[in-house]
């Protein structure tokens, strides 16, 4: 194989594809890329930790010599980091080596063939529908803050999607970690009736998240059957220039109905600033303890006032401007999870829907907003 590539092209699809890769492997392999370069100058990357794969397509400035050859991927990303911009770069694989030149730069990396590198077979993939980019970012963004890191719940460690008809057909988001539940809804798309209930693992989103990042303003196209999804962006099919296919495995496992756990009877409303309650939450928060991170609401008329009390480090108590209209009453949160949640809000006014210090406490912009937030009191 040998083909010469822009050095700002290399490095972007090398950032893209290479932290899929796990610093550490057993399998020798699954540390490298996969560099497939064919007639008339398309070119291949591909990574995959086996559970998650990536590949990328793009245009080289020549290929002299077609062919396939699996390299590092972090060598082969940091080397191309430290090139000079601007650079032309050339790879070239001879006797299970590959040779790198840029300018007056040489480099030459062990390899392996192509033939040892496993690809996910992603089988039938029935369902398809397509979602703008910047939405499917959205949807992210309000709610993997939510995702469980526990390993013995594994089925709530990703993001959970499913349709149902509520008074009219739409696609729900779902994460939760036990504490607090974040679920995001859209109408549903075209092409996603019948739709089977899937988990995408939280790797997965994270690196779907970062390629989302620069194909804001395109569509993604979104094939699944029940344990594999695949993610297309930019460049319409992966054969052509351009763009990149994430396929991933899906979460083996059944999520909780998590609908039992939204409060639909909390008669109690709060309306405040999320900015204001954030800061003041942050600043009290100061001195919680690892043990204590709750900080105490008092809810009276006008006012919420915020304190938290450490039997290490003393008090402290903010009053946040707000408006109530009920009994008044304390209830407390983990200081942390409050903050995730307030975060999201990009709006002057916050609904707190609450109900008694125990009851789980409904969160949100308003009625009309797609994303609503469940967080779990805590006893303080």
């Amino acid at each position: 194989m040998k083909a010469t590539i822009e050095r700002a092209t290399l490095l972007r699809c090398l950032s893209h594809v290479q932290s899929v890769v796990e610093r550490r492997n057993t399998i020798p392999i699954l540390s490298n890329v996969l560099i497939e370069a064919a007639e008339g100058g398309a070119l291949k990357v591909m990574a995959t930790d086996l559970d998650l794969q990536v590949i990328e397509s793009l245009q080289a400035v020549s290929v002299e010599d077609p062919g396939a050859i699996t390299v590092s991927a972090h060598l082969l990303f940091d080397i191309a980091r430290k090139l000079p911009e601007g650079s032309q770069v050339s790879l070239e694989t001879a006797e299970n080596r590959m040779a790198i030149k840029a300018g007056r730069s040489r480099f030459s990396l062990p390899t392996l063939p192509r033939d040892d590198f496993p690809v996910i077979v992603e089988g039938d993939l029935p369902t398809s529908f397509s979602l703008p980019a910047a939405q499917l970012a959205e949807i992210i963004d309000r709610t993997r803050f939510a995702i469980s890191t526990e390993e013995t719940r594994y089925y709530l460690n990703g993001i959970f999607f499913h349709v149902t008809d509520d008074d009219k057909p739409v696609l729900k988001a779902a994460a939760t970690d036990g504490h607090r539940l974040a679920r995001f809804t859209l109408p549903r798309p075209d092409g996603a009736e019948g739709m089977p209930d899937v988990i995408v693992p939280r790797k997965a989103v994270a690196e779907l998240r970062k390629l989302l990042e620069e194909a804001l303003d395109g569509d993604v196209k979104i094939d699944l059957s029940a344990s594999k999804v695949r993610f297309t962006l930019g460049g319409g099919k992966s054969e052509s220039g351009g763009g990149v296919v994430l396929t991933s495995k899906l979460i083996d496992g059944t999520f909780p109905d998590y609908s039992r756990v939204i409060p639909t009877g909390n008669d109690k409303l709060l309306k405040v600033d999320p900015k204001s309650l954030f800061a003041g939450v942050d600043r009290v928060a100061t001195i919680a303890t690892e043990k204590t991170r709750a900080v105490k609401m008092g809810l009276e008329g006008d006012k919420v006032v915020l304190s938290v009390t450490s039997p290490d480090n003393g008090t402290a108590t903010e009053e946040v401007s707000a408006d109530y209209g009920s009994d008044g009453f304390e209830i407390g949160f983990n200081a942390t999870y409050l903050k995730d949640i307030l975060s999201q809000i990009d709006s002057d006014t916050v609904e707190m829907h609450l109900a008694d210090p125990s009851a789980p406490t409904l969160i949100r912009k308003d009625d009309k907003s797609p994303a609503l937030y469940v967080l779990m009191p805590m006893r303080v």
